[in-house]
């Protein structure tokens, strides 16, 4: 296999046409286009770019054209492309390695015959779809702006709201097949520069063969990469960029895929909602109090109702219990083997519901939570009690997506606990939990950064969200641990 940096051109144009196409024999979409101008001698060019990833206007009318139009003698590539071509963008002889890579996403590679110096023509045009809402982060009142598998069009909607020259781009190239073209986004004078710092240093280090999604940066760069809490925060909106590039964070964009990576990402992030700023700050702070309760009851209310039947009945009300009790007769399985199976057919449905397509996900949904339910509490397989705990239990972990991971693993452990030391195993559990969590950082930040701070200013959109008249001026999220950790 060629190393396409040992690649060169010679002054002769057909000698050139002949190894390009030996170099992209095998490629179909692989195009060569010679032309000749009108005069005597004639100018000769010659074009190589790929079908599908060019905008054919742009190509016929800004090179072909003028090429054959050209009725003056030969010139070097140089005089070319100020004398006699139409075009905004076209980098001269910009080396091997830079000359494929943009080739090879859509430009287009010019040469003439008697001058062995490239040119690179920015003639990009695959298809692309619009920046529509994002299905999973829609909002109630807000931009309905999302992003997009296009690189530079997700730049421009970051830039579009940051118009301050202290935005600034940075690319690396990732993936030693796929080169794919990372995109660090920071704000001069706001971004934390030792985070940043650690932030390059490790998409440098990364070694694989293709980076075909943000997700394949998070699993290697992030801290604590076994924790199932997210210590990198995703997103498809180009305003909570934005939002988070203000509050100090750093973005990753990442070439082909619309979700964008944000750190460093903290605890009190997954209990924020998309809309929390375009609404009522008063029903902000009463929604968000909601996702905390019910990330609590997610996680403790299925091994709170295996501890209480197994091994504390006494602290459960005489007809409530007379109630349960009677819902149970018949059933041949334990209280913990019914809700770990109870619970393992809840995350089936709800997993083939999210594969399936829409319309039949939905019917889906509803023939197994209302039809598979009757029947299984008919059948005497689980009782109502329990189909009616697990049911809340999926229903409050949908309130906080961000931490879907973590709530169904711990959920399992939890009950774990209850079975084998009733209330106080609960308890013990949520202590474990605890203290993962406050050994958790992320990029060097602590994962309950805000949430423990000292710094009255740092808890104004942590609990609660401020009045915006209310809210500091400065939004950086690391000035209280910065001042004490400096």
């Amino acid at each position: 296999m060629m190393n396409l940096s040992d690649f060169s051109f010679t002054t002769d144009l057909d000698e050139n046409v002949a190894r390009m196409k030996q170099l992209f024999a095998h490629d179909n979409t692989f195009i060569c286009r010679v032309v000749q101008g009108r005069g005597s001698p004639a100018l000769r060019a010659a074009l190589f770019f790929f079908d599908g990833m060019v905008n054919s206007e742009s190509i016929n009318e800004s090179i072909l054209r003028p090429i054959s139009l050209w009725d003056g003698t030969p010139l070097p590539m140089d005089a070319v492309i100020h004398e006699v071509l139409h075009i905004d963008d076209c980098p001269f002889d910009p080396g091997m390695d830079k000359l494929f890579a943009a080739f090879l996403y859509g430009d287009t590679i010019l040469l003439v015959d008697g001058d062995s110096r490239p040119a690179v023509v920015n003639t990009k045009g695959f298809a692309k779809r619009g920046p529509e809402e994002p299905d999973n982060e829609k909002v109630l009142r807000g931009p309905r702006e999302g992003f997009t598998e296009a690189f530079m069009g997700n730049l421009a909607l970051i830039r579009r709201r940051l118009r301050t020259p202290q935005l600034c781009f940075e690319f690396m190239q990732v993936g030693s097949v796929s080169h794919t073209t990372v995109c660090v986004c920071y704000l001069d004078g706001i971004a934390d520069q030792t985070i940043l710092k650690v932030v390059k240093q490790r998409v440098q280090d990364i070694d694989l063969d293709a980076v075909l999604d943000a997700n394949y940066l998070n699993e290697m760069i992030r801290d604590n990469r076994t924790s199932p809490f997210p210590t990198a925060g995703f997103t498809e909106r180009p305003d909570i960029v934005a939002a988070k590039l203000l509050e100090g964070r750093i973005a990753l964009v990442v070439d082909g895929t619309p979700v964008v990576l944000t750190i460093p990402h903290i605890l009190q992030e997954t209990f924020q909602a998309n809309d929390d700023y375009y609404i009522s700050y008063l029903y902000t702070n009463l929604t968000r109090w909601l996702r905390m309760l019910g990330f609590v009851l997610t996680l403790t209310l299925p091994a709170v109702y295996v501890s209480l039947l197994t091994w504390h009945q006494e602290m459960i009300p005489t007809r409530l219990l007379f109630s349960i009790a009677a819902s149970r007769q018949g059933v041949p399985f334990t209280t913990f083997t019914e809700a770990v199976g109870t619970l393992i057919v809840f995350e089936i449905l709800k997993e083939a519901g999210t594969r399936t397509p829409d319309t039949i996900g939905q019917a889906l949904s509803i023939v197994g939570g209302l039809v598979l339910g009757q029947a299984a509490v008919e059948a005497r397989f689980v009782s109502a009690p329990m189909v009616i705990v697990i049911a809340f239990s999926g229903v409050t972990a949908l309130i906080v997506p961000k931490l879907r991971t973590a709530t169904l693993i711990y959920r399992f452990f939890l009950l774990v606990c209850a079975a084998v030391l009733g209330l106080y195993g609960v308890l013990l559990g949520l202590g474990i939990i605890l203290a993962h969590v406050c050994r958790l950082t992320s990029f060097g930040v602590p994962y309950l950064t805000n949430l423990l701070s000292a710094e009255t200013r740092s808890h104004d959109d942590v609990l609660l969200r401020f009045p915006w008249f209310a809210m500091k001026p400065d939004r950086r999220f690391l000035a209280g641990w910065n001042r004490v950790n400096r």
